[in-house]
């Protein structure tokens, strides 16, 4: 079976409070187990995702294109990296979870504030990079409930 990936960032229309994370949590988690997707979930409290979905191609592409894309509760869909992977990153979460805050995100994406003083801009980082950047910071995150999600077994 192949595998794939896509990472993805957006910003939500309105932000999330606890009932509304739990609530797309459990539904993510559900359809993640019936379709075989495993992946990990950042969010900030000022509204932005950062997301990966490994799994089937087929799945993957249909759950981010038909499905996330179309999602009226965000905007700004961005896909960061997508393609074929030798092994899941995060294989076991249905879908991981943690709150991260704004300059984390920037971290993680190697953001550069305009008014930075220096010549050179970062690139953005490769996908290997971007999941090793991601798995050492949800090791630095204390999970709280509910959004723990015990791995699969």
């Amino acid at each position: 079976m192949s595998l794939y990936q896509l990472i993805y960032q957006s910003q939500s229309l309105v932000p999330f409070e606890t009932p509304e994370l739990t609530a797309l949590l459990t539904q993510c988690r559900l359809k993640n187990q019936r379709e075989g997707i495993t992946g990990l979930l950042l969010y900030t409290p000022d509204g932005r995702f950062l997301q990966v979905l490994e799994g089937t191609p087929a799945a993957v592409r249909q759950l981010y294109y038909q499905c996330i894309a179309l999602d009226p509760r965000h905007f700004s869909c961005r896909v960061l990296s997508e393609g074929p992977c030798q092994h899941r990153a995060f294989a076991e979460w249905r879908m991981g979870f943690r709150v991260a805050q704004p300059q984390h995100l920037r971290t993680l994406l190697g953001y550069v504030a305009p008014d930075s003083p220096g010549l050179l801009v970062p690139r953005p980082h490769t996908r290997p990079e971007l999941l090793a950047l991601l798995h050492d910071f949800v090791a630095q995150c204390q999970a709280v409930a509910p959004w723990q999600e015990h791995p699969l077994v």
